[in-house]
């Protein structure tokens, strides 16, 4: 069968993916920031997923107001890069895995999450940027991947809970597909972080030290924690952070195993006008 080996968490920061781009990653700014994926490329590549299903954000290239899926799993056999508005990033196309996503829809649906299907979908620095920093600029990314969006952008957007149960429901779909798979979950988006407004430039160390404590020991506890305590304490775009609950949700422990081993942790501000969280978690 499939297994889900690990999870990984990152921020995706757009100017992450520009500085990679342009060539600016050596300079004192960002050497910090990239340093702390170091491990995770060396790991990344010891570690040899078949499949990621990456968890993330579209910022309203794939969908608009006129459509906003609540979830939404991209079906097809590759994805394009998307223009945001200055040209597609130049880094590679991804290539989905078809037969898995289709089968996790299938059996995700099945377990009453209503999921949109997605077959043509252009994908933003919400899934190339966490690429990026986890695989540096190859020729083409290491495995297929499994695009999976998720509403925090315009309101309602999904409770903690709902994404923690949601994880749980993939990791039994995964699970359930008849084929040697090693298979990794990413929750992407975050940290602390508001872009707009008086509060524009917000960053909590502390409430993401706290955030990424939870995470590790306790995620059914965070998972309770209301909208309002990540607008208020992480910023207006601090809620990108329930789509670490997806991943988290998949892990082993939550189904009845052993807690998780923490392989890597790293925390860094600023990068841009956001707080940089990374983990990885392994089953």
């Amino acid at each position: 069968m499939a297994r889900i080996t690990a999870s990984v968490y990152t921020s995706h920061v757009p100017a992450i993916g520009a500085a990679l781009d342009t060539g600016k990653s050596g300079e004192p700014y960002w050497q910090a920031v990239f340093k702390g994926y170091d491990f995770s490329k060396l790991w990344l590549r010891a570690q040899k997923p078949d499949v990621i299903f990456l968890v993330f954000n579209d910022h309203a290239t794939a969908f608009s107001l006129d459509m906003i899926p609540t979830f939404a799993i991209g079906t097809a056999a590759g994805f394009a890069v998307a223009d945001e508005g200055w040209g597609p990033r130049p880094v590679p196309n991804v290539i989905g895995h078809p037969e898995l996503a289709a089968h996790v829809a299938q059996s995700v649906i099945q377990q009453d999450f209503d999921l949109t299907i997605v077959n043509r979908m252009d994908v933003d620095h919400g899934l190339t940027v966490p690429l990026s920093l986890m695989c540096g600029q190859p020729q083409a990314w290491p495995c297929p991947v499994i695009p999976f969006a998720v509403n925090v952008v315009q309101y309602p957007v999904p409770s903690g809970r709902r994404c923690l149960a949601l994880g749980q429901a993939i990791r039994k779909a995964i699970e359930s597909y008849d084929e040697d798979l090693n298979v990794q979950i990413w929750g992407t988006g975050g940290m602390s972080h508001q872009l707009q407004g008086p509060r524009a430039g917000l960053i909590n160390r502390a409430f993401d030290t706290a955030f990424l404590d939870r995470l590790i020991a306790d995620p059914q506890a965070l998972s309770l924690m209301p909208h309002i305590d990540y607008v208020r304490e992480a910023g207006s775009e601090g809620i990108e952070l329930v789509m670490w609950l997806i991943a988290r949700g998949a892990m082993a422990d939550l189904a009845g195993g052993p807690a998780p081993r923490v392989a890597h942790r790293f925390y860094h501000v600023p990068a841009s006008n956001t707080a940089v969280g990374h983990l990885i978690l392994e089953n």
